[in-house]
C-alpha cells in the first residue's frame, strides 16, 4: 500500500495510534493485500472521509461496517458511491427515508455523498479496506482498533456531535460514545432485509438538524440535487 497522508487535524488527534503495534500490523496486512489481490477503495481513497471532513469540522458521524466490495463502488466514504455508479440498495433506502423526512429532499440520480462530508458529516467505515467481492474480508486485521479509538477521540474531545448508528454492528460502537454530551440515533440497518423494521420512519435526518439547531450549530443541508436558485 503506498503511503497515504491523513489530513493534518486527524493526524494530530490520532498521532499515538500510528505508533501502536496493531497499526503496524494492519499496515503490513493491507500492503500485502493490495500487492496480491484486488482491494477497494483505491489506496489514495482509504482516508478520504478524513480529508473531506477535518476533525474540527465534524458535526455528525455516520458509521458503516466496511467498504462496498463491487467494482468501482467504494471511494472512501461510508454508504457513498462515485458519480456514475449504480446506487446500492441500502443507499436507495436512505434516500427514500430522506425524501419522507426532509420535505425539500429530492432523490438524486447519483449516490455520491461528498456534499455531506464537506459539511461536517464524517462518513466512517469501521473497516477501511476490503477485497473485491468478499465482504468483511479485512475484518479483525486491525482497522477496528483504529476506528474505535477515532470514535472515542471524537466523543472525548468534542461536544454536541450526532452519532448515527444503523444496524447491530454500528450500535456496538455506542460504548465508545459519551451519551451525556452527544446525541446518539439508532435504528435497524437500511438494508432491504431490515429497513421496514424501523429504519423507514426513523426521521434521523430531521432529528439531527433539530439537535444541531438547539445547540446553535449549523444544520446539515441533506439535499444532493441542485435547483435553479442554487
Amino acid at each position: 500500500m503506498p503511503e497515504v497522508k491523513i489530513e493534518p487535524s486527524w493526524k494530530n488527534v490520532l498521532a499515538d495510534e500510528f505508533h501502536q503495534d496493531y497499526f503496524t500490523d494492519v499496515t503490513t496486512f493491507v500492503r500485502a493485500q493490495y500487492t496480491t489481490k484486488k482491494v477497494y477503495p483505491p489506496p489514495k481513497a482509504i482516508f478520504r472521509a478524513f480529508e473531506l471532513c477535518p476533525f474540527d469540522e465534524v458535526r455528525v458521524v455516520i458509521i458503516g461496517q466496511d467498504p462496498y466490495h463491487g467494482q468501482g463502488e467504494a471511494h472512501g466514504l461510508s454508504f457513498s458511491v462515485p458519480e456514475g455508479v449504480k446506487i446500492p440498495p441500502s443507499l436507495r433506502n436512505i434516500f427514500k427515508e430522506l425524501a419522507a423526512d426532509i420535505p425539500e429532499f429530492e432523490i438524486p440520480s447519483s449516490g455520491n455523498l461528498t456534499k455531506w462530508a464537506e459539511q461536517g458529516v464524517l462518513l466512517l467505515n469501521a473497516i477501511l479496506t476490503v477485497n473485491k467481492d468478499h465482504a468483511a474480508s479485512h475484518q479483525q486485521a486491525g482497522w477496528e482498533s483504529f476506528t474505535d479509538e477515532l470514535i472515542h477521540s471524537v466523543s472525548e474531545k468534542k461536544e454536541n456531535i450526532v452519532f448515527i448508528l444503523w444496524g447491530s454492528f454500528a450500535q456496538t460502537k455506542k460504548k465508545f460514545i459519551d451519551t451525556t454530551k452527544h446525541l446518539v440515533l439508532e435504528s435497524v440497518h437500511p438494508s432491504p432485509l431490515s429497513a421496514h423494521r424501523g429504519f423507514f420512519g426513523c426521521k434521523h435526518f430531521s432529528k439531527t438538524n433539530v439537535y444541531l439547531r438547539e445547540k446553535n450549530l449549523q444544520e446539515i443541508d441533506w439535499k444532493l440535487t441542485k435547483n435553479l436558485f442554487d
